[in-house]
């Protein structure tokens, strides 16, 4: 893949994270994946890109902790 064919399909990804919240931990999943593709490749990532991507990866956490402790 392409540079410009990975940020448009993240681009695609963050409007479905946008337009359908409830599936957020699949399109985290997909985005992670195409963010270790890039790496794979050598090819620059966004800023903004890392930064969304560690603040769902510490989003996701905290859940599954809560729900870890939730559960008796």
């Amino acid at each position: 893949m392409t540079f410009d064919e990975f940020t448009a399909e993240i681009g695609l990804l963050l409007t479905r994270m946008q337009n359908e919240p409830e599936d957020r931990h699949e399109v985290y999943q997909v985005l992670k994946e195409r963010l270790n593709e890039m790496r794979a490749y050598g090819m620059p990532l966004p800023q903004d890109l890392l930064d969304m991507e560690k603040s769902l990866e510490e989003e996701f956490a905290a859940d599954a902790a809560g729900a870890e402790t939730q559960q008796p």
